[in-house]
């Protein structure tokens, strides 16, 4: 895995979750996507379902079954609860091969009650169009009784923040990864489950810097009020001194604004010319190969709309790398 620590694929991080890893290793998944086993016996919730790689299910199976054992908890199904964290798909790609998993675990056991199928979980958010988004098109194709669907007869449970799950699992709402972004507190391990908002390693793409940045402080203060010190992220290893790691990424973010604010502040590089993205990108990675400049500018831009929509700076022409900016109040 390059230099990627290496993680188990199954690993049991405390009495009550079981780690899981997606088998999707990559330069942006780490190690792969980790899903969550919470509970102590059956029924368990699942946290995340992969991107349904083959290699997977194995493995979730695996799971279950050590997990549930040989207890009298046989006639109970093996998961009560799918929270999907976000849309991305390497997050909910799993969902239909999860499923079938546990149906068939279920008819394994032969039990004799009907089949309980569990209940699947997201927050609600409209999600901008995406050719990357097959969320509809996963749950389209589900099979009928595989879940049981929510009190209107859509696939999800709709989550909301603060709500605590039947588990004992609380919900944060934390948008700026994606729009329907959460985390997760699991009470019984002073844990919080970052999904992709915090990472185990390196840092977080953000879609909204400015809700990125509020969930970030949301998470630090929740963090802290309910002693959740640990991290259970959504990738990479466990994060052992959470709020440290949840401030160091706040204070990053707060770096770079802060850089680029200087830099506005400053004459441009071309006389009588504004700053652009992109001349602002090749001023703040001067020392960086310039193949790594185009992905850097995404990230800068991002800085400029939250500064625009604080009315620190202004566009004033241009697209793209070439969008023009200018500074005009004080931070």
């Amino acid at each position: 895995m390059d230099k990627l620590e290496a993680l188990s694929s199954v690993s049991r991080l405390s009495e009550s979750v079981i780690r899981v890893l997606g088998q999707n290793p990559g330069k942006f998944t780490l190690q792969g996507t980790n899903t969550y086993i919470v509970g102590k016996q059956r029924p368990f919730t699942l946290i995340d379902t992969g991107e349904g790689r083959e290699e997977y299910t194995p493995l979730l199976e695996s799971a279950l079954r050590d997990a549930g054992g040989t207890s009298s908890d046989s006639g109970a199904a093996d998961v009560s609860d799918i929270v999907i964290s976000h849309w991305h798909h390497d997050h909910v790609g799993g969902l239909p091969a999860v499923l079938a998993l546990l149906r068939r675990l279920w008819d394994a056991r032969n039990v004799a009650a009907p089949f309980t199928s569990p209940r699947l979980h997201k927050f609600p958010a409209p999600l901008a169009p995406s050719p990357h988004n097959n969320l509809p098109a996963i749950l389209a194709a589900l099979p009928a009784g595989s879940y049981t669907p929510s009190p209107d007869g859509t696939p999800f449970h709709d989550l909301h923040d603060t709500q605590v799950l039947s588990t004992g699992l609380r919900v944060l709402h934390t948008p700026g990864h994606t729009v329907d972004s959460i985390c997760l507190h699991v009470p019984q391990d002073n844990a919080l489950y970052t999904a992709d908002t915090v990472l185990g390693q390196g840092t977080a793409v953000f879609e909204d810097l400015a809700a990125y940045i509020a969930s970030l402080r949301k998470m630090l203060e929740f963090g802290r009020a309910a002693g959740a010190r640990v991290l259970y992220p959504g990738h990479g290893p466990v994060v052992v001194d959470g709020a440290g790691v949840i401030a160091t990424y706040i204070k990053h973010r707060l770096e770079r604004e802060a850089q680029i604010v200087g830099i506005l502040k400053s004459p441009p590089a071309v006389a009588d010319e504004a700053w652009t993205t992109w001349t602002l990108v090749g001023s703040i990675y001067a020392a960086y190969p310039e193949s790594l400049w185009l992905p850097a500018a995404h990230g800068v831009d991002l800085h400029l709309r939250k500064l625009e929509g604080e009315g620190v700076v202004k566009r004033v022409g241009g697209e793209g790398k070439d969008t023009s900016w200018v500074f005009v109040a004080q931070v």
